[in-house]
């Protein structure tokens, strides 16, 4: 049954949903338990991070480039030390009193974009700015990251709300409500933006970052006070593409209706896997509200640092841009700031300044392809197009028209929004040189859409800009700094560029179409890709788990064989047909069963009936095992294949050197320079031997560890160019598969070796994003206009 629109419990009976209202006092005990479930986590996770953030903010101290600097950051560093107990009640104490106006219906968080709309932000506080903008972009990770555990408790926490709807800003343990309740903290402290903004990027690694473990304790508590133990969570394709933020919960009265069968259960998690993988999400170009959110919000904070950065002139003439100090009286008007527009000038239309700009598609076009007629396939680093050439071109065109041509301030910062776009293409470490110079003639048609439409900037989904997400993310993909692509990938982009340059005049739906295109291809190429690259996984697995074995092996033996003189052919039989033995056993039977321990007692028993016995007792003993011993040896030697002469050979031995124990006789070890030999093969054979033979620096040591870290998808490029993916690490024995950008498998290489390489400047780690190409650019113009604010109020400030 159903209750205001939800499921409702009642707690007497199991997975039975009826439309009787919770009592209120199980409401309270409910809410309470959350409560304390909440503070505990906080109380666990809270110090580390304030103890990480004293710790960074003295190093940066100690680096500090003035004694002034210095000094002030010692003050910060010696407040927060001292604040730090009281910061964790304080803290705390906000997590609490969102479950008390939850509890009120009064909890309603305001999220980064809402906090500052309208005329709510003043332009001088772009310090303010920036750390709501810090707060947007952690609540938009963690929100996607852990949006299963989010879904389900808002469910279930809905039947504590007499089943009204639950969102972040009324779920008192979502993220916004975690960055609230540090931004309260902050505000009473007497701490400068930037420290704050360290806080933050730790406060994301050190608290945000672990909220699975909360949610999952409190989901796991409501379930088992049976509040929806059955819900699924089931993302709807359809409504995530419409922009619409809704989940379809499934909830089972009777458990057969949850059963699926293993093929149903392994497609679906084939398909979740792949469609949530982040690489095919930025190929594909889809985005959920939450990336909507947070680029409206990033363009909002852009556009009102534009007005307060830039000059308030109604009009900028086209001929002082190039010569600044050829107008006259053009200096004493922008001092001044006097708002006042000349008769003279002649203030250029969108479409007048959309012609200028067709003029300089075409010219974009024939050098591309006269720069390119010669390479059909394979990329190629033509002359990359600076962005001060397209608005030197762009005003010269003008001013070549109209001595007086102008431009209005609003389509002045527009092209700069466009030429800080393309700037930061041009200096993007993700984008090979190749596809970096293709993509840069591109710069003109996006100028040309951007006056066109104005939607392109305002919305996310917009068709061209993630035409340009994809373009940029199959450059990233596909292409090579060392002249390679793979699967005609460089082609497909230069056709892409061809046609654009080529088609677009005044119709938009040229992007979409386009898009639609491309799209289409890097989806067949990126399914090739992944089905290349699961089986190159699965059997690099499969080898990694016998390098794993036999490391195991070897161990064992060795702890049982080290320090202890024995003859040649005991050592011979433990370190070769013994060995692989053990690994057959332990791979296929585990390392708990009987019979792995029943194989290690066999090389116990064996080296205990060699020993000289002297007591009749162990003379009688020895008698009784002997034989049952000689049968394990050989059914082990049966069992992996062992050449049957060899295997004869050595229980001939063992049981001459059986005699000469029962005749209390000593055997003759084996020689040093034997042993040494064979000890080194059977480490070298179990894959360990290179690994050992050099202690790492501690240089080496801090980078093996930082690559622990190293996500699965993260590129490293190569003396040469040439780009490889991680796609596996395993941490047993530290070793990074690596797979070319066709999903090939080109090595299995060890953490010390990748920091070696590191280290000589023969690799270097691609920094690799899981957002689009456009979301890293708004970013970076947002911070670099947050920089020359800065700038601005520091100079007005002197």
């Amino acid at each position: 049954m159903r209750n205001s629109g939800l499921p409702g419990s009642d707690t007497q009976k199991t997975s039975t949903y009826t439309s009787v209202a919770m009592s209120e006092q199980l409401v309270i005990q409910h809410l309470k338990h959350c409560r304390d479930l909440t503070r505990g986590f906080a109380y666990r996770v809270f110090p580390n991070f304030w103890r990480q953030w004293c710790k960074q903010v003295l190093e940066i101290a100690e680096q500090a480039k003035s004694n002034k600097e210095q000094i002030a950051l010692y003050e910060i560093q010696n407040l927060l030390s001292a604040v730090q107990q009281a910061a964790e009640q304080e803290f705390c104490q906000h997590l609490a009193n969102g479950f008390v106006k939850f509890k009120n219906k009064s909890l309603n968080t305001l999220t980064g974009e809402e906090r500052f709309s309208g005329d709510i932000l003043s332009l001088v506080e772009h310090s303010d700015l920036e750390e709501t903008i810090a707060i947007t972009s952690i609540t938009h990770r963690a929100d996607n990251f852990f949006a299963d555990h989010l879904w389900a408790f808002q469910q279930r926490l809905a039947l504590l709300n007499d089943g009204e709807k639950i969102d972040e800003r009324s779920n008192p343990v979502s993220p916004v409500q975690f960055c609230e309740a540090l931004r309260k903290l902050l505000a009473n402290l007497d701490v400068d933006v930037k420290t704050k903004i360290i806080g933050y990027k730790l406060f994301d690694q050190d608290v945000v970052g672990l909220l699975d473990e909360l949610y999952l304790e409190l989901n796991d508590y409501l379930v088992r006070q049976n509040l929806l133990p059955n819900l699924r969570f089931v993302q709807n394709n359809q409504e995530k593409a419409t922009g619409a933020a809704k989940r379809e919960e499934v909830v089972a009265d009777d458990p057969l209706d949850t059963v699926v069968t293993p093929a149903e259960q392994q497609t679906e998690e084939e398909a979740q896997q792949h469609h949530r993988r982040a690489s095919d999400k930025l190929l594909s170009g889809s985005l959920n509200p939450n990336d909507i959110q947070y680029q409206t919000s990033l363009l909002n904070a852009i556009r009102l640092l534009q007005v307060h950065v830039t000059q308030q002139l109604p009009a900028v003439q086209a001929t002082q841009v190039l010569h600044p100090q050829s107008v006259p009286g053009a200096g004493a008007q922008v001092a001044a700031g006097a708002p006042v527009l000349p008769a003279s000038l002649q203030v250029y239309s969108q479409p007048q300044l959309v012609g200028v700009l067709e003029h300089m598609q075409t010219q974009a076009l024939n050098y591309t392809q006269q720069a390119l007629a010669n390479h059909e396939t394979g990329p190629v680093a033509i002359q990359m197009q600076s962005v001060a050439d397209v608005g030197r071109t762009m005003m010269e065109k003008i001013a070549s028209e109209s001595e007086n041509g102008a431009v209005e301030a609003g389509d002045m910062q527009t092209i700069d929004l466009v030429g800080m776009l393309f700037e930061y293409m041009l200096s993007d470490d993700h984008l090979p040189d190749s596809v970096k110079a293709l993509l840069s003639y591109l710069h003109t048609p996006f100028l040309k859409i951007a006056f066109i439409d104005k939607n392109f900037f305002e919305q996310p989904e917009h068709p061209a800009r993630v035409l340009l997400n994809s373009l940029a993310e199959s450059g990233v993909r596909w292409v090579s700094n060392d002249g390679s692509d793979q699967y005609d990938i460089f082609t497909k982009i230069k056709t892409t560029v061809f046609r654009l340059l080529q088609e677009f005049k005044n119709d938009v739906r040229i992007f979409a179409e386009l898009l639609i295109e491309f799209n289409a291809y890097t989806h067949n190429v990126a399914r090739r890709q992944e089905l290349m690259e699961r089986r190159a996984l699965e059997k690099a697995q499969g080898e990694e788990k016998l390098r794993e074995a036999k490391i195991q092996v070897n161990t064992e033996v060795r702890s049982r064989t080290d320090n202890r003189e024995m003859p040649s052919a005991i050592l011979l039989l433990l370190l070769q047909p013994w060995s692989d033995y053990l690994s057959f056993v332990l791979l296929r039977y585990g390392d708990k069963s009987d019979s792995w321990k029943r194989a290690l007692q066999v090389i116990d028993d064996l080296l205990w009936s060699i020993e000289p016995k002297t007591k009749q007792a162990d003379k009688v003993r020895q008698m009784e095992v002997q034989d049952e011993l000689a049968s394990a040896l050989e059914r082990g030697f049966e069992t992996i294949g062992y050449e049957q002469a060899k295997g004869r050979k050595l229980l001939d031995a063992v049981v001459s050197l059986q005699r000469m124990a029962l005749l209390s006789r000593k055997a003759e070890p084996a020689p040093a320079p034997m042993r040494t030999k064979l000890e080194s093969l059977a480490a070298e054979k179990a894959g360990h031997i290179s690994e050992q033979s050099q202690e790492p620096s501690p240089e080496e040591a801090k980078i093996v560890d930082s690559l622990k870290m190293v996500e699965f998808g993260t590129w490293f490029e190569f003396e040469g160019g040439k780009r490889l993916k991680v796609a596996w690490y395993n941490k047993k024995t530290q070793h990074y598969m690596l797979v070319d950008q066709q999903g090939r498998k080109v090595s299995l290489a060890a953490g010390l070796q990748l920091a070696r390489d590191m280290l000589a400047g023969r690799a270097k780690i691609i920094a690799g994003s899981t957002k689009p190409f456009f979301e890293r650019a708004l970013e970076n113009i947002y911070h670099t206009l947050n920089e020359r604010a800065d700038a601005l109020k520091t100079g007005s400030g002197s």
